[in-house]
């Protein structure tokens, strides 16, 4: 643990209430000081939730630690099953009550309360939140699945799955679902348990029930998944239906597990990616160069979207939770590119100010870094902001998801186009604030419009040069010119002002082509002249 601006993810104890808030009849006692209480925020605001989560604070302050603090957390214990009558509780501590040592789940297995009683050993200063969410969840699949419980015989019915690893504040977990369960149903397959988002206690208990398990999110249910395939001896489907290849690969799994014809839900017309390769699109945007970086299965799966769907070139790929970093190296590997695995987002600011991409594909940090690098970017992974949980329908998974992914991935390059277009023609009549209107307008507006103001007396040349030259003048500091990493090569500030003038979608190429030419020649500082004269070296 340690303090930083911005995170990727909260404590081990967040991850657990992302859990405890997306079931139903489940309870979280949490063990913690005043100010650790801030799940309100998460999940009523940020994911708009019209409840508040289930969780309850023994919420003790400086003066209780001279008191008996394990006794608060027996009376509020206590209080949260009697206030809430769940069917199940989950206690546990947070990262600052766990200094305290008083041990939630011992406490609670001296009350005899008539309900399960979950304990949570979440270290969290070792821990992180997709690691807590996991551990949670695999917990509850643990305490509560009924292992003599197995499914009933295949005559007569139609198979059935549990789809495994959606929680609340995940990244689009709700309509992934949706996608995925209509997709099945497709396929002729039943969703017997979605867990742990909407799921009950018996409904966990119910896991068994079901002939196959789908782990959609293994940061949150590949632990769980291991779990059931040991207790029930069934296999697991881990392939995520994220992209128009990865959704036909999932759906022939799933019908090869279970002995159905996959050619019913792969026949209709789903996704519109493949007209990609047919349109005029794809002949400008084909090779762009994209940097993806986010929780491990959504950057793998954009990143196979993005090179083998959309014909973009991966340079940089990289997560933040180390658990699955092997996984992330190995993909990176097969791109060719050199893999990034950590959660300091300083550290993936400067990979992208080294790489300069085209496009950054990643969290909402990466959008705020991507921002501040005058850089297009979408958002494709946790964590994001309030406005990455649209109120529409719009899933990731599925084929739907794949035509919601063509748009998030191919749209910032097209609209920064027509940005791009808006710039060259500021100084034209059509664009101009000052000027009269448009061939648009019509003969009667024209005459309508009002008599031009006298024309203003001559300026004082020494004022005009003065105005000018603050208009001129950067707001702060001059834009600090970017070194090579031998620290020869600097870009003057008049040559980077010249730089942004070049369309964003070939502005990478023409900074690396304009160092390229001066580190040939020997020239250390780059100015207008040097772009100028690299430009004419690669035009010949």
């Amino acid at each position: 643990m340690k303090l930083t601006a911005w995170t990727y993810e909260g404590p081990p104890h967040v991850g657990a209430m992302r859990v405890a808030t997306g079931m139903r009849g489940i309870h979280y006692v949490l063990h913690a000081p005043q100010g650790d209480t801030y799940a309100d925020l998460l999940f009523t605001m940020i994911e708009r939730r019209d409840h508040r989560p289930p969780v309850s604070w023994t919420t003790f302050q400086a003066r209780d630690l001279g008191k008996d603090t394990a006794e608060l957390f027996k009376t509020a214990l206590a209080d949260a099953h009697a206030r809430f009558r769940p069917d199940a509780l989950l206690v546990g501590a947070s990262c600052t009550a766990e200094l305290i040592q008083d041990d939630p789940g011992g406490l609670a297995a001296t009350m005899g309360l008539p309900v399960p009683v979950i304990p949570l050993e979440l270290p969290s200063y070792s821990r992180k939140e997709n690691w807590g969410a996991a551990e949670t969840f695999h917990a509850l699949v643990r305490g509560l699945a009924d292992r003599t419980r197995r499914p009933a015989p295949r005559a007569g019915r139609r198979p059935r799955v549990n789809l495994l690893g959606p929680t609340a504040l995940g990244f689009r977990h709700r309509d992934d679902v949706t996608e995925v369960t209509r997709l099945l149903d497709a396929l002729g397959v039943d969703v017997h348990v979605v867990a742990p988002l909407g799921a009950t206690a018996a409904d966990i208990a119910a896991l068994g029930e079901a002939d196959l398990d789908i782990c959609l999110y293994p940061e949150i249910a590949d632990t769980a998944c291991r779990f059931l395939e040991r207790t029930f001896g069934r296999p697991t489907v881990r392939t995520v239906p994220i992209g128009q290849l990865a959704t036909s690969e999932f759906v022939r799994e799933v019908a090869g597990h279970l002995g159905l014809d996959p050619a019913p839900a792969l026949a209709a017309p789903h996704a519109r990616l493949p007209w990609w390769s047919r349109s005029v699109d794809s002949t400008y945007l084909t090779g762009k160069r994209v940097f993806i970086f986010g929780d491990a299965t959504h950057a793998m799966a954009i990143a196979r979207v993005a090179t083998e769907e959309l014909g973009f070139e991966v340079v940089g790929l990289g997560c933040y939770n180390r658990e699955f970093a092997r996984e992330v190296r190995a993909a990176a590997a097969r791109l060719g590119v050199e893999p990034l695995v950590t959660d300091d987002y300083l550290e993936v600011e400067e990979r992208i100010a080294a790489l300069q991409p085209e496009l950054v594909l990643g969290t909402q940090m990466e959008r705020m870094i991507a921002k501040r690098l005058r850089l297009p970017c979408a958002v494709i992974s946790a964590p994001v902001h309030v406005q990455d949980f649209p109120a529409r329908y719009s899933p990731v998974m599925g084929f739907e998801g794949a035509n919601v992914l063509f748009d998030t991935l191919v749209h910032p390059l097209v609209m920064g186009l027509e940005e791009h277009l808006l710039t060259m023609f500021r100084e034209d009549f059509e664009f101009s604030d000052a000027a009269g209107p448009s061939h648009l307008a019509s003969g009667h507006a024209a005459q309508q419009a009002p008599a031009p103001a006298p024309a203003p007396a001559p300026a004082d040349p020494v004022a005009t040069a003065a105005c000018a030259a603050l208009v001129a003048a950067p707001v702060a500091a001059p834009i600090a010119a970017p070194a090579r990493a031998d620290g020869l090569l600097v870009w003057t500030a008049d040559a980077e002002r010249e730089l942004r003038k070049i369309p964003f979608f070939v502005r990478g190429k023409a900074r690396r082509n304009t160092e390229a030419y001066a580190a040939e020649r020997g020239i250390a500082a780059i100015t207008v002249e040097t772009l100028y004269d690299a430009k004419s070296h690669f035009a010949r």
